[in-house]
């Protein structure tokens, strides 16, 4: 999901890890169900153990069968958000940026995002909830997906990859951190380690942004 902004840089932030410190969407929703040991599972299995995204994602399906609009509210406005993220984005969207975010997690969770001032939001492709379809696996988004989304986005804006600042934490950024040539491992795993331009530990992005804006001084 996309609205159109003027000429300008684009930044492109990853969420889970990244915009969200030390959690992610998944676990945010399993903690509405009381599934965090479940989800935990899953998320080793996907960190450890190599299973696939859409593999995940049928799993989690599952967990959640009894999911409703109102707890994947009650996550979202609960997870452990980063600080400054809305001050961050109106800043760039000031100097004449742009902002996208882009995450393997569901879309009904990160599209919300684009009420804080994304200008693009883009997340795997789930069934509305409460849910009575099945993942459909083809739309459930993987860390090469991220470099295409991002091409995708630069194309609409008149913009190359040249022109991008990548935000993320884990070996699903890895490719479009060898993408981009300014890049920002926020809060990071080793899977990020010499790939970044910049690192940033803490709980604003503010700051992390600050680092960006001194490297371009």
């Amino acid at each position: 999901m996309t609205r159109s902004m003027g000429r300008g840089r684009l930044h492109l932030f990853d969420l889970d890890g990244t915009l969200i410190r030390g959690s992610a969407a998944a676990v945010e929703i399993s903690r509405q169900l009381g599934l965090t040991e479940e989800i935990a599972a899953l998320e080793r299995g996907f960190l450890v153990n190599g299973m696939t995204p859409d593999e995940f994602a049928v799993q989690a399906h599952a967990l959640w069968s009894a999911l409703t609009p109102e707890q994947v509210t009650a996550a979202f406005e609960g997870a452990p958000w980063l600080a400054g993220i809305r001050e961050v984005w109106a800043e760039i969207h000031a100097e004449g940026g742009r902002c996208a975010v882009i995450s393997l997690s569901p879309d009904f969770f990160v599209e919300r995002l684009l009420d804080w001032g994304a200008d693009a939001a883009h997340g795997s492709r789930w069934p509305s909830v409460p849910f009575t379809e099945p993942i459909h696996r083809p739309g459930i988004l993987d860390a090469a997906a991220k470099v295409s989304i991002a091409r995708h986005l630069c194309a609409e804006y008149g913009l190359g990859l040249a022109d991008c600042v990548a935000y993320g934490d884990s070996m699903s950024d890895a490719q479009l951190f060898a993408a981009v040539p300014v890049t920002v491992a926020v809060n990071a795993d080793h899977h990020l380690a010499g790939l970044s331009r910049h690192a940033y530990a803490g709980s604003d992005l503010r700051e992390a942004y600050d680092l960006v804006r001194k490297g371009a001084a």
